[in-house]
């Protein structure tokens, strides 16, 4: 095994690329140009990385590594002015400061330059740009509507597809499917590349409905999704050509919104095994917001079929496992959700027969008093209630603009949100402008102590 690189053939340099052209934003011409030219960049980069403007006392340290670096060319100075910022907990760090004598449990407004870190990690990802960061250093951040129009702008922003990919990455557990490796002899069909497809796929597809503004309930109705061939030829979906993604519309409902998708289909199920405890679960938790408690001690695992005795489809082995009261409590919602989806393969591929008893599917079930067969049906119940789903969403998502969990004492924020959102056909802008202008997101309060550890008792 060998491996060969070839080219480029002339080199010129160390090239000038955007990186470099995003550092060196001066070239000194002869000496006497190098260290205000160096102050430039090192000042420029220093602001961008800690998040705001720096003083002449801050700069210092960096300045010193670049006089260090420099004896080896003005470059590399550059370079070790770089590294030594990078190394600073001013940058690896973001801290909110509070008042010095403020009372515990006392709540405070975030000065401009914190909210407007606080509004680009939640929007982008990353520190904000030049300009927010004159808004923020001129006082401006706070102007009646600029908040909003920052918001605007950032939501327009490429850098905004970091929404879909880590807060949607986070909140529909995409990350699930690495977790599971379907059994080769059953399922030889699955390979890494379906594994990317199926990420892909759940990436664009939460992306278009953000970056397009549209409700968030297309979420769960959106009859398109992004295929290339090998995703679109485990779906059943002819005349996709190519390893490129592209927007298909679907022509067939089952597919719609999230819970067609194989990421959430496969990240729910078991590597020999479809589960529909798993799906049902994850339905309550992520998209009803409400999920089931934990099983009580002692509970039995579900019966796997064994080979020389009589095999049972997955529902029956549920049935008989559901039949104690202790367990139908909560498997009489559970399972009926995930029922709906039991034509959903452990890979997500359609089927219409049990794989283990070659009996026909049975996906039909009632929750409370509605009989639902599948997952049109099953759309149709969840959509009975669509603040449910938003508020849900938008729960997660203030936990991720705030990096806390939600506390009771924010559900009433989260309500109005959703009530205001609801104006709006529930738009994705209306839920974001709604988080970012709530007291929860552009205050912070001081905490209170920890309540003291308890003595122990004397013997």
């Amino acid at each position: 095994m060998s491996v060969e690189i070839v080219g480029p053939g002339k080199v010129t340099g160390k090239g000038d690329t955007p990186s470099r052209q995003a550092v060196f934003i001066c070239k000194p011409a002869s000496a006497s140009e190098e260290m205000p030219c160096a102050r430039r960049i090192i000042d420029r980069f220093a602001r961008r990385a800690f998040r705001r403007p720096v003083s002449e006392a801050e700069l210092a340290a960096p300045l010193k590594f670049y006089e260090s670096g420099r004896q080896q060319g003005f470059e590399f100075g550059i370079q070790q002015a770089v590294m030594g910022i990078l190394a600073s907990p001013k940058f690896l760090y973001r801290a909110e400061g509070l008042p010095g004598e403020a009372p515990p449990g006392s709540v405070h407004r975030l000065t401009d330059l914190e909210l407007a870190s606080r509004l680009s990690f939640f929007l982008w990802s990353e520190g904000p740009d030049d300009e927010l960061l004159d808004l923020a250093a001129a006082g401006r951040l706070g102007d009646a509507g600029q908040l909003e129009r920052q918001v605007k702008r950032m939501l327009a922003d490429p850098r905004a597809q970091t929404l879909a990919t880590n807060f949607a990455g986070q909140w529909l557990t995409v990350d699930e499917i690495d977790a599971i490796e379907p059994d080769p002899t059953l399922y030889p069909e699955f390979d890494g590349a379906l594994r990317r497809a199926f990420r892909e796929e759940m990436e664009r597809f939460v992306g278009s409905v953000f970056g397009e503004d549209r409700s968030v309930l297309s979420l769960l109705t959106a009859d398109w999704t992004f295929l290339n061939e090998r995703l679109a030829l485990h779906y059943g979906i002819p005349n996709i050509r190519g390893d490129r993604f592209r927007r298909v519309q679907l022509p067939d409902s089952r597919r719609y919104g999230i819970l067609g998708k194989g990421s959430f289909l496969m990240g729910m199920s078991y590597a020999n095994r479809t589960s529909p405890v798993r799906r049902g679960s994850w339905i309550l938790e992520q998209v009803v917001g409400t999920p089931p408690q934990a099983p009580p001690p002692g509970v039995e695992a579900l019966l796997e079929n064994t080979e020389g005795s009589t095999a049972h489809t997955v529902r029956s082995r549920l049935e008989i496992h559901r039949r104690a009261k202790s367990c139908n409590a909560c498997h009489g919602v559970i399972d009926p959700l995930g029922f709906a989806l039991e034509n959903f393969a452990a890979i997500g591929a359609w089927q219409s027969k049990d794989r283990e008893t070659g009996t026909r599917i049975d996906s039909g079930d009632t929750i409370h008093g509605v009989k639902i067969g599948g997952p049109d049906d099953l759309r149709a119940v969840l959509l009975r209630r669509p603040d449910q789903f938003v508020q849900t969403l938008t729960t997660r998502m203030m936990t991720f603009a705030l990096g806390r969990g939600v506390e009771a004492e924010d559900m009433p924020t989260i309500r109005a949100i959703v009530r205001a959102a609801a104006a709006d056909n529930y738009r994705f802008s209306s839920i974001v402008t709604g988080i970012v202008r709530s007291e929860a997101f552009t205050h912070t309060m001081v905490p209170l102590p920890k309540p003291a550890a308890a003595t122990a008792q004397a013997h």
